[in-house]
C-alpha cells in the first residue's frame, strides 16, 4: 500500500493545493431533497443543506470518489475524499436513509456517515447526494461502502487513492491599465483554461457579462481578459482542459493600492432604507467584493456630490450582513454614511430628497416667529447665534416646543426675542434625536419690502431703550397726566406691514413712554365692541387727553382709501378711522384741517404721491428720516432739558442710517442680509 508520506511534504502538498483550487472550509452534504445529517466522532456532524444539482449529474446507480482540500482553521490543511452518489428511485419505496462507512486502509481508521430524508420531502425521485468529505492522509487508499436505510439489498463499494496533487497550472500575468486588461502568459507544455473572477468567501465568481470569458490558451501564447473594475477580489484561475482538474489562482490585486481607489465604490450598489418616521439611517450594500467597510455619520456642506463631507464624531453604524444601521437620525438628504476601507472612503447619502420637517422664519413686530410643520412627533429647539467666521454659535437661552406622540399632524409656532446684535440669525434643530442638522435662518432683508425699516426700527429701539434709562428724570412718571395717547391706525396690507405697525407703536412706547392704542394689542376688546365702536371710542380718549392719531401710510392704504364706504367688515379698524376721518374733514370744510390727526409713511413703502389730496393738509412725516420729528410733535411742546444731546444723538444716528446708499454690501460672514436702504 506504500510507505505514508512524510509531514514537511504533506503541509508542502496542502499548501499547494490551498492556493490551486477552492478549498472546503468545513464538512457538509449536498442532496437534492430536504435532509439531515448525522455522523460518529470522527467527522462530527456535518451541515446538511438542499442543492438545485450536487454537482454534474450521474447515472444511477452510481458512487464516484475524488481527492479534495480540507482546510478547517486553525488545524493546517489536509486532503480528504470526496464522495458522490446517485441512485435510482425504483426499487427503493420505504428507504428514509442511507450510510456511508468509510475504511482508511492500513491506519484501519475508520468512520460512518448518515443522511437522511426528512419527512414530508417528495419521494419517487433518485437520490442524489455529495459529501465534503472524509479527511485521510496522502498516500492512503481509503474503502467506502453504501447501504440504504432500511436495507433493501442494494449495496456499492468503491476505493480511491488519496494521492499527494502534483504541482498546479502555471502563468504568469502582467496588469495592463491603459487597456483595462491582464495579460496571462502560458508557458510552453500544455494549454490551460484561464478566466479572471472575484474571490468571495467560498469559491471564485465568474464576472458578470460581458466580461465573463473562459478562454483555451495554448502552451507558448497569452491571452488579454478584460475586467470590468479593479478590486482587490479580483484573480485569475488557470486549470487543465480536462473535468476534476487542479487549479491555480492568484489574486495579485489584494496589496495594490490603485484598487482601493474609486472603481472599488463604483463596484457596489448601495440600498438606502432610511426612514425619517423611524428616525433611522439605514443602508445596505453589494458588491463584486465581500467588503465590510466602516460607516460613520457626516454633514455634507451642499448637495452637490462634490462638496466637503464633515465628520460627525461617535456616529458609527452597526454592521450586520453588510446592512448598515444608525438609530436617533434626523434624516435629511445632507446627513451622509462615510464608508471607509483600506486606505479610500466613499460619501452615500439618503437617495430620497424629502425631510420630515420644515421651517420659515418671519419677523412679527421686533420679535422673530418660528413656523415648523412636522410628518412626525417630534421636539425642536431653536437659539438665537450671530454669525462670525463661518460659524453661528448659539447665544443665550434654548427655546423648545414639542408636537406630542399622537397628536394630529400641523403647524407649530415658537415666538423668539429680538436678535441681540444686527445681522443675528436663527439655529434649530431636532433635540428628541441623537444625531440631527442645525438650520441656520437668517432675516433676509433684501427680499422683503418691509425687512429693512423694520430693523432700523429695531435699530431704534436698542438705541431708545438706552436713552429712556438716561432720561428718566425729565420724565413724569407712568399714569401721570403728561403721558398723551396714541392711536396707531394702519392699513391691513400684510402681515409683514401689520408687524412694522406694532414695531413702530415698541418704539413709541418705549422712547417716549407714550399710551400707544394699537388694535393688535387688544384684540380682546375689537372682537367684543366690533371695529367702528372701538375705532370711535378711542378716537374720543385721544381727543379728550388731547392725544394723537398716528396713520400708518403706504400704497395699500392710498387703494382702500379711494375705494372706501362703509367699513366693510366688523373687524375693520383701518375702514372705521378713514370713515371718521372723513366725517371730521367734512366738519372741517374750508376751515382748516382736523386736530389730533398727522401722518407718516416708509419712503421704501410709498412716496408723497400715494397721500391723497384730501390728507395732504395733515402734518406728514417721512420714515426713518423724520422719526426725530414725529416723536416730538407727539411728545407734544414739554422737553427734558437732560434729554436734549441724546435727542441730537438719536436725529445723528437715523439720519446717517438713512442716508447711506442702496448700493452698500453685507459685510463679509453674514449670510443673508443684502444692501442697505435708503431713504
Amino acid at each position: 500500500m506504500g510507505r505514508p508520506v512524510p509531514r514537511a511534504l504533506l503541509l508542502a502538498a496542502a499548501a499547494a493545493l490551498l492556493a490551486a483550487a477552492g478549498a472546503v472550509t468545513r464538512l457538509r452534504v449536498s442532496a437534492n431533497f430536504e435532509c439531515r445529517a448525522s455522523a460518529d466522532s470522527t467527522l462530527s456532524r456535518p451541515h446538511c443543506r438542499r442543492a438545485a444539482r450536487a454537482g454534474p449529474p450521474l447515472e444511477p446507480p452510481a458512487l464516484v470518489l475524488s481527492t479534495a482540500l480540507l482546510c478547517r482553521r486553525p488545524q493546517p490543511c489536509q486532503p480528504c475524499l470526496r464522495v458522490r452518489l446517485a441512485l435510482p428511485a425504483a426499487g427503493l419505496g420505504g428507504v428514509r436513509g442511507l450510510q456511508l462507512d468509510f475504511l482508511e486502509l492500513d491506519s484501519n481508521r475508520a468512520g460512518w456517515l448518515q443522511v437522511w430524508r426528512r419527512r414530508g420531502a417528495r419521494g419517487g425521485v433518485p437520490w442524489r447526494v455529495r459529501f465534503d468529505c472524509f479527511p485521510a492522509q496522502s498516500g492512503r487508499r481509503v474503502l467506502v461502502s453504501l447501504r440504504t436505510i432500511p436495507d433493501r439489498g442494494l449495496a456499492l463499494s468503491r476505493s480511491h487513492l488519496v494521492a499527494t496533487e502534483p504541482p498546479g497550472p502555471v502563468f504568469t500575468h502582467a496588469w495592463v491599465p491603459e487597456a483595462r486588461a491582464i495579460e496571462v502568459s502560458v508557458p510552453r507544455g500544455p494549454a490551460l483554461m484561464v478566466r479572471l473572477c472575484h474571490q468571495l468567501a467560498l469559491e471564485c465568481e465568474e464576472l458578470p457579462r460581458p466580461f465573463h470569458q473562459q478562454v483555451l490558451v495554448p502552451g507558448g501564447r497569452c491571452v488579454l481578459l478584460p475586467y470590468e473594475f479593479l478590486v482587490p477580489c479580483l484573480c485569475i484561475e488557470a486549470s487543465y482542459p480536462h473535468r476534476d482538474s487542479l487549479r491555480s489562482k492568484r489574486c495579485p490585486f489584494q496589496e495594490q493600492p490603485a484598487a482601493y481607489g474609486p472603481e472599488l465604490w463604483s463596484s457596489v450598489r448601495f440600498h438606502d432604507y432610511s426612514a425619517s418616521s423611524k428616525d433611522q439611517m439605514a443602508m445596505g450594500l453589494s458588491g463584486r467584493c465581500p467588503l465590510r467597510p466602516h460607516a460613520a455619520l457626516c454633514w455634507r456642506e451642499a448637495a452637490a456630490g462634490a462638496a466637503p463631507c464633515h465628520d460627525i464624531p461617535n456616529s458609527t453604524a452597526s454592521e450586520e450582513e453588510q446592512a448598515y444601521v444608525l438609530d436617533k437620525v434626523d434624516v435629511h438628504p445632507q446627513l451622509c454614511f462615510r464608508f471607509s476601507y483600506g486606505n479610500s472612503s466613499h460619501v452615500e447619502c439618503p437617495h430620497r430628497p424629502e425631510t420630515a420637517w420644515e421651517v420659515s422664519l418671519s419677523a412679527q413686530g421686533l420679535r422673530l416667529r418660528l413656523r415648523l410643520a412636522s410628518s412626525v412627533p417630534a421636539a425642536f429647539s431653536a437659539a438665537l447665534c450671530q454669525p462670525h467666521g463661518g460659524q453661528c454659535q448659539p447665544q443665550g437661552p434654548v427655546y423648545t416646543v414639542t408636537r406630542a406622540e399622537g397628536s394630529t399632524a400641523g403647524e407649530l409656532a415658537l415666538l423668539l426675542p429680538p436678535a441681540p446684535v444686527l445681522g443675528g440669525c436663527v439655529l434649530v434643530w431636532r433635540s428628541d434625536v441623537r444625531f440631527a442638522r442645525k438650520r441656520l435662518l437668517c432675516p433676509d432683508v433684501s427680499r422683503r419690502r418691509f425687512g429693512l425699516p423694520a430693523l432700523a426700527l429695531a435699530l431704534v429701539l436698542a438705541v431708545a431703550v438706552l436713552l429712556r434709562s438716561r432720561c428718566s428724570a425729565g420724565r413724569p412718571a407712568a399714569g401721570a397726566g403728561g403721558r398723551r395717547p396714541v392711536l396707531l391706525v394702519y392699513s391691513p396690507d400684510s402681515e409683514a406691514h401689520a408687524g412694522l405697525a406694532r414695531a413702530l407703536a415698541e418704539l413709541l412706547r418705549a422712547a417716549l413712554g407714550c399710551d400707544v392704542r394699537l388694535d393688535l394689542w387688544e384684540s380682546g376688546g375689537v372682537g367684543r365692541l366690533g371695529g367702528l365702536p372701538w375705532l370711535y371710542a378711542q378716537r374720543a380718549r385721544v381727543g379728550r387727553e388731547r392725544g394723537t392719531v398716528l396713520l400708518l401710510w403706504s400704497r395699500g392704504s392710498a387703494r382702500l382709501w379711494r375705494g372706501a364706504g362703509a367699513p366693510g367688515a366688523a373687524h375693520d379698524v383701518f375702514g372705521a378711522a378713514m370713515a371718521c376721518l372723513r366725517g371730521e374733514l367734512g366738519a372741517a370744510g374750508g376751515a382748516g384741517r382736523p386736530g389730533g390727526w398727522v401722518l407718516a409713511y416708509f419712503s421704501r413703502l410709498c412716496g408723497p404721491r400715494d397721500v391723497p389730496r384730501p390728507l395732504r393738509p395733515l402734518p406728514t412725516y417721512r420714515l426713518p428720516r423724520e422719526l426725530p420729528r414725529l416723536l416730538g410733535a407727539l411728545r407734544g411742546p414739554r422737553r427734558a432739558p437732560r434729554c436734549l444731546r441724546a435727542r441730537g444723538l438719536l436725529r445723528r444716528l437715523l439720519e446717517a442710517g438713512g442716508g447711506k446708499g442702496a448700493g452698500e454690501e453685507p459685510p463679509p460672514g453674514r449670510p443673508g442680509f443684502g444692501p442697505a436702504a435708503g431713504t
